[in-house]
């Protein structure tokens, strides 16, 4: 097909997810090798987003392709209730990657059904029903995972159906109702604070009914926000004192992407229960889990739990799982990270020191964010949250995209998430055209 040809065609017969039908913003998309993808036409994208944020090991892995063909000419499909080879090597291969005891593996279709069964076995276990997340917190589009979520994308469907969740504030530097001037305060007050803002909520709300605290271990979406020095100690520390079960959402920040199999990995704690998805294939077959300690998975043994996927440990994304982790491991991608992770602070430091319309900027490995304001005094975000863009965040936007740099923007905020293959070279690439982009803001100011 022509490019026009086959754009017309989807638009005609796709009904397109976070968009409003009339005019969605859609690309066709061609070929995709490494870190780049191309359109029909030839035109060529740098690929800053890893598509959804998942392809960590780039574009067109013969690896894992090869192994989804043979896994495809091998056994195709399995029940549920089926027991395969390929099941039982995914679930000794992930327990390798988490900590001694989180060995017991359900497996999803993706991140949202992943949250949605860990916060069930969490409240069937502790047999409490609360369950507390974060305001800025992004856990899926489901009812359920919508309503853990507590961003402003929850709004639109209250109210939701589902009771017993309560929110608290991230530990959030550049934006802290706490430090309102933003003064700087050492890390671990900063993170006593937000820990004391917890146990208030705790009590409030009594931790005879909390089942389970759920957090993205790094804020994805809705910023890049990475834990001070001393919360997430704090955080594993007010939930044993209080008899609650920690959920680590590691679908984004998962499989390498912060330099360890696992954010958590990072503050050295270990939850109860981890949820994974996205990196966990590299985005080659849809796939999540939910892994959890041993306890919790022997609590079930005599009593039936009340849950179930009809693709649950399908063969062809479990071997895609597999192999993807064999990728991550022979090609070195945890130490590329942690390099190209230092290069990814140089650059975004570059940026903040160079542009008035650059607030902050801040990054764990390749999980990257740029905050772009109207005033660094007042901090006045470029485009408010949840409004459309501003006239100038419209024409960063546009520039990247004209210029071949396919990123994400929440609003402000330019999230640079590419794959973990990435050189410096590639890097540099990609941000000598976020330095033109935020010229033409500057400009504007």
């Amino acid at each position: 097909m022509e490019t026009d040809d086959f754009l017309a065609r989807s638009l005609k017969h796709n009904f397109w997810t976070w968009s409003a039908q009339r005019n969605p913003d859609v690309i066709p998309v061609e070929k995709a090798d490494g870190v780049y993808f191309w359109e029909p036409s030839g035109k060529r994208y740098l690929d800053f987003n890893s598509m959804v944020m998942c392809v960590n090991i780039g574009h067109g892995n013969r690896t894992v392709q090869e192994a989804m063909i043979r896994q495809i000419r091998e056994l195709t499909f399995a029940g549920p209730h089926m027991a395969t080879k390929v099941r039982a090597e995914l679930g000794e291969k992930l327990a390798t990657l988490l900590p001694t005891g989180l060995d017991r593996f359900l497996y999803t279709l993706g991140g949202s059904e992943a949250n949605e069964n860990a916060i069930k076995l969490a409240r069937d276990y502790r047999g409490k029903f609360k369950i507390l997340t974060r305001y800025r917190s992004y856990h899926g589009a489901t009812m359920g995972s919508m309503a853990l979520s507590g961003d402003y994308r929850r709004l639109h469907w209250e109210p939701l159906t589902m009771p017993g969740v309560v929110h608290f504030e991230d530990p959030y530097p550049y934006r802290s109702p706490f430090f309102p001037d933003g003064q700087a305060v050492d890390e671990q007050y900063f993170s006593q604070v937000y820990l004391d803002h917890l146990e208030d909520i705790i009590r409030g709300e009594g931790p005879e009914t909390i089942a389970a605290v759920l957090i993205e271990t790094v804020t994805g979406t809705n910023g890049i926000l990475v834990p001070p020095q001393g919360y997430l100690k704090g955080l594993r520390a007010l939930c044993d004192h209080y008899g609650i079960l920690l959920i680590t959402d590691e679908v984004m920040a998962g499989f390498g992407r912060t330099g360890r199999w696992f954010a958590f990995q990072n503050w050295d704690i270990v939850p109860d229960i981890v949820t994974m998805a996205k990196g966990l294939t590299s985005g080659y077959a849809p796939l999540g889990a939910v892994a959890m300690k041993s306890e919790i998975a022997d609590s079930f043994n005599d009593k039936m739990y009340f849950g179930g996927l009809t693709y649950n440990g399908h063969p062809v994304s479990l071997a895609a799982a597999l192999a993807n982790i064999e990728v991550i491991e022979q090609e070195g991608l945890l130490e590329n990270t942690q390099k190209r992770g230092e290069t990814l602070k140089n650059l975004l430091a570059e940026m903040k020191a160079k542009h008035i319309c650059v607030g902050d900027v801040r990054s764990i490995g390749l999980f990257g964010a740029i905050e772009l304001v109207r005033d660094r005094q007042t901090r006045e975000p470029l485009t408010p949250t949840a409004q459309p863009l501003t006239a100038t965040m419209k024409k960063v936007k546009d520039y990247l995209r004209a210029h071949g740099l396919y990123i994400n923007n929440t609003f402000h905020i330019l999230l640079i998430i590419p794959p973990l293959i990435i050189t410096d070279e590639q890097l540099r690439e990609g941000f000598a055209i976020i330095d033109e982009a935020l010229t033409l803001a500057d400009a504007d100011l």
